[in-house]
């Protein structure tokens, strides 16, 4: 592709974003210091959509965010003093600008001083070529992922990270010296902070090709470094009704998540766009509930190699459900998460084998689905499609394919009655504690919390429709327990 066509196709790409026009207006009496880089650029080129911008700036990076913010009503606040970086985000959440101090006195050093070859190429602010001094053009044509220098991954191990995640995001292939140089630094990979660490395998597994970026980590010898529980899930052989090891089922597991759901209506049925407007809502750090499981799929068995025994040629993992919970919560304090993704997929890993036991109970009385959904809402749609890729991955070992079939029909008729609980909630009480407490003669306590639950599941089985029913219910309940 000639420089003109780049030109062309970079002026195109810049006129449709509204974070180019913000910073081109917003900076015009500075533009001539100002220069978009790295992943606005590379997205630009191959024809992508520019949503957040990344400039280069030389000269006072605080003065300048200010004057963008209050030129076109932004926010501006400090990213990072340690690298001199401001942020300007819209108030309404349209655009993102993030503003550095230029590098070692140009704008060439400066981009010879970044991480590979693809992000290191610059256009000034206000239009004209591209400044490409490490043929990073080239590259992404060829497709090829290559370090600006020997230094760049020492500089920064994140890279060994960031170098994943492109795989994961725009399908390119590192050449064998960035290789060597990534496996170099890849035992420093977890030194940065445990949220950046975090961004950047966020962006990985959100990425159109996760497989690819897990598959990277491994070729960079990063795994184990930065996701140590996944690592130790290698070699830990299952039961005869696995044809995997844990690892590979696991990958195998987000494989069918991946499956599942670009097939919503194969496997949720009627509720498929409700399913699809769930897991694209937000749920933490900028990340959806469909990113979020994800997360679950590589994660839910990491409890196994802790818990796995063998007797008489039987594996089992007894409790790894339980284990695997409270792991994840760690990794997820490790990684800075928020506390409600960290919530949310001990929450999914906890719950992950609950709808299997009761596949042989089919079909389920109101009361199970009672059960099941008060255990594992707010994520008893995320926890059920879990179960899903969970049985589709092991097709192929040793569970008979109508045992297979048997729980995608349930869990089909679960996620429809899961989006119901997800609309409405459980029934509105038809009495208070209180009232349970003064008709019923139960004191507070864990009993009253076991008449409340057994009023709830009444209601929502529709043993009991009103006040004076739910009385009389609790009464005869209550009188059997004694």
């Amino acid at each position: 592709m000639s420089g003109a066509v780049h030109l062309t196709r970079l002026e195109e790409r810049f006129g449709a974003a509204p974070a180019i026009e913000v910073a081109r207006s917003g900076l015009r009496d500075v533009s001539d210091r100002a220069w978009v880089v790295g992943g606005a650029v590379r997205d630009a080129v191959l024809g992508g959509d520019v949503v957040d911008v990344d400039i280069a700036f030389a000269g006072d990076v605080a003065a300048a965010a200010r004057g963008l913010a209050s030129e076109v009503g932004g926010h501006p606040f400090e990213l990072s003093g340690d690298f001199d970086t401001w942020r300007v985000v819209d108030h309404d959440g349209n655009w993102k600008i993030d503003i550095a101090g230029l590098r070692g006195g140009s704008i060439e050093v400066d981009l010879r001083l970044r991480d590979f070859t693809v992000n290191a190429i610059a256009v000034p602010l206000a239009g004209g070529s591209p400044i490409d001094p490490t043929a990073g053009l080239h590259d992404l044509e060829a497709g090829i992922l290559r370090a600006c220098s020997e230094r760049s991954f020492a500089d920064d191990p994140l890279r060994v990270l960031r170098g994943a995640r492109f795989a994961a995001r725009i399908g390119i292939e590192p050449e064998p010296e960035t290789v060597a140089l990534a496996r170099r630094e890849a035992p420093r990979a977890a030194e940065p902070a445990g949220e950046r660490q975090f961004a950047e395998l966020a962006g990985l597994l959100s990425g159109p090709e996760p497989l690819a970026g897990l598959g990277m980590l491994d070729r960079f010898e990063a795994t184990a470094v930065v996701l140590p529980e996944v690592a130790a899930m290698r070699g830990v052989g299952q039961s005869a009704n696995h044809h995997l090891d844990a690892h590979d089922h696991t990958i195998e597991v987000l494989r069918r998540a991946l499956e599942v759901e670009n097939d919503l209506p194969t496997y949720c049925g009627d509720a498929a766009d409700a399913v699809a407007e769930l897991l694209a809502s937000p749920l933490a750090d900028e990340l959806t509930r469909g990113d979020a499981l994800r997360w679950a799929a590589l994660l839910h068995d990491i409890g196994k190699p802790a818990t796995r025994t063998e007797r008489d040629g039987w594996v089992s993992f007894l409790g790894h459900d339980a284990i695997g919970a409270e792991m994840v919560a760690a990794l997820c304090r490790r990684l800075r998460t928020s506390r409600r993704f960290a919530e949310h997929l001990a929450a999914i890993t906890r719950d992950h084998l609950v709808l299997g036991f009761m596949v042989r109970e089919r079909p389920l009385p109101p009361r199970r689905i009672w059960d099941y959904l008060s255990r594992t809402a707010p994520q008893s749609v995320d926890t059920t499609l879990l179960t899903v890729a969970d049985r589709l991955s092991a097709q192929g070992g040793g569970v008979p394919e109508e045992a297979i079939e048997g729980h995608l029909q349930l869990a089909r008729e679960m996620i429809g009655a899961a989006v119901a609980w997800e609309r409405e909630g459980p029934p509105e009480p038809l009495l208070r504690g209180d009232e349970i407490a003064a008709e019923v003669g139960i004191e507070a306590g864990p009993a009253l919390g076991e008449a409340v639950a057994e009023l709830e599941a009444a209601q929502y089985t529709g043993e009991v429709t009103g006040r004076a029913a739910a009385i009389e219910h609790l009464r005869a309940w209550s009188a059997g327990r004694r």
